[in-house]
């Protein structure tokens, strides 16, 4: 028994100064936000061994990592192409075509020199917010190609949506076209071997973000690729909430109907997509993709939207697009309107809020009543009641649907629609795509679906907030301390 007992000590005394050396490193090397900061420490300390696992799990920053080498690379020659405009805009010397611009060109400055993202004016953008329309015009899209076809998403399902797909693909690249795909290795992982060699046989080119072979064990499993795009041809593109499975099409028994928002893209910001897709395919696979078009359709000047395309992700220390968002809310005089799935805002952004709305903002939030996730549901509960207490409205989206969709609105002209939800996850740890709009058309297209799902929504009101049993309380406590993590 002694012996046993002085083993114990041995190894006790090995994982605490293994344990603390990690606290240390956490604190002064890797340099976190002090809210996730403390709370690693408290994890690793508290949980000897376990919490050197999560760690490595869940906490490792990427940002500094030498595996984005070539990538960094790649990205600053692509960068190079936008500088010249970027100056110009630095300057004050841009001409925008639309004077309204002027207004907001301190958020144009700002997408532009944290991201490298290029303003762009000549775009034509369509809006989607049901899936079986968005299947319908990109299967249309897509049989129209003659040159290049290329699909990313997070989310890649075997199943009907992905069967109308892959027969498009199969054919197009038996025609000659280039044709590849890259998915996910967290949310690629129910796309059938089957489906895979079928594409692959065709000549589809095909590749994996991060794949996760390890299962679990994989320190990598945390950072996972959510960004949604296609680019048919270098002239059309497709960004937004919509995955490819039958969930998104409303075949899903457990979802209901599918409340996402999708846009489709044509003019000089396919680019933007066109080179983001490179760049993440070029770093799955390991080979690139040699040349790629850019925009090659005729430049159609009546095609008035702009817009910066912003991506971001742990690759970099900047917050790319949760930045992008602070700016938008605190230029905000009349109105912000928020839908996202997951509403749980840093400091902040969550102060930036509370300022807006005090200030006689109307600011109306709206997210899922049916979570995924219980801990998720209970952390947003705790930053949507405070909010309440400044007068902002919250709507929780009806009980036979979920919504997916992930859209800022201020004011009248500038919105943002893409794949970062409201969350720590999106801003930190996921790699996202937003575009940031400027532009009366969509703005309005994009409240008037907003005040349409009101009608669908339960107003989540003071007095039922106020109303929360002991447990529910006791449960946003704890999701509000993990909710770094989350």
């Amino acid at each position: 028994m002694s012996q046993f007992w002085n083993m114990y000590l041995q190894a006790s005394g090995v994982l605490f100064w293994i344990d603390l050396l990690l606290a240390l490193f956490v604190i002064f090397v890797e340099r976190k936000k002090p809210t996730s900061t403390l709370l690693w420490v408290m994890v690793i300390l508290a949980l000897p061994l376990f919490g050197f696992f999560f760690y490595l799990l869940l906490g490792v920053d990427l940002s500094k990592s030498r595996m984005f080498a070539d990538k960094d690379r790649d990205s600053a020659l692509i960068n190079a192409q936008s500088i010249d405009r970027i100056n110009l805009i630095n300057k004050g010397k841009y001409q925008y075509h639309d004077v309204k611009a002027y207004d907001y060109e301190s958020l144009i400055k700002l997408l532009s020199n944290n991201s490298f993202s290029k303003y762009t004016e000549h775009n034509k953008v369509d809006t989607f917010y049901d899936g079986p329309t968005l299947q319908d015009d990109i299967i249309e899209e897509l049989k129209k190609a003659t040159n290049s076809i290329y699909i990313q998403f997070y989310i890649v399902k075997s199943g009907k949506f992905f069967d109308e797909i892959k027969k498009v693909l199969i054919k197009k690249a038996q025609e000659g076209v280039e044709v590849r795909l890259l998915v996910d290795g967290m949310g690629g992982r129910s796309l059938r071997k089957s489906d895979i060699n079928d594409l692959k046989e065709a000549g589809v080119e095909y590749a994996v973000f991060f794949p996760t072979k390890l299962g679990i064990f994989n320190i990598r499993i945390n950072f996972r690729n959510h960004r949604k795009i296609i680019v048919i041809d270098s002239k059309v593109g497709y960004l937004g909430g919509f995955n490819i499975g039958d969930e998104y099409i409303n075949k899903s028994n457990r979802f209901g109907f599918w409340r996402d928002t999708h846009l489709k893209i044509s003019g000089e910001a396919v680019n933007d997509l066109t080179d983001r897709f490179y760049l993440d395919f070029k770093f799955a696979n390991g080979n690139g993709m040699g040349r790629y078009q850019t925009f090659c359709g005729e430049l159609d000047k009546s095609h008035t939207v702009a817009m910066n395309i912003v991506t971001s992700g742990p690759d970099h220390e900047l917050e790319q697009i949760r930045d992008g968002f602070s700016r938008m809310i605190t230029m905000a005089t009349n109105r912000i309107y928020i839908q996202t799935p997951y509403f749980i805002p840093d400091d902040g952004l969550q102060k930036d809020l509370r300022m807006a709305a005090y200030s006689g903002v109307d600011v109306r939030i709206m997210v899922p009543k049916k979570p995924d996730h219980p801990f998720v549901k209970s952390a947003s509960r705790s930053y949507l009641g405070e909010l309440l207490k400044f007068g902002a409205k919250v709507y929780y989206y009806e009980e036979h649907g979920f919504l997916h969709s992930k859209v800022m609105i201020v004011d009248n002209f500038i919105s943002t629609v893409g794949t970062a939800n409201f969350d720590i996850r999106s801003f930190s740890l996921n790699f996202e795509i937003n575009a940031f709009i400027y532009d009366y058309g969509i703005n309005h297209n994009l409240a008037q679906q907003f005040e349409k799902d009101i009608e669908e929504c339960e107003i989540y009101t003071m007095e039922t907030y106020l109303r929360r049993s002991i447990g529910e309380k006791g449960m946003e406590s704890i999701s509000r301390l993990l909710s770094p993590v989350l």
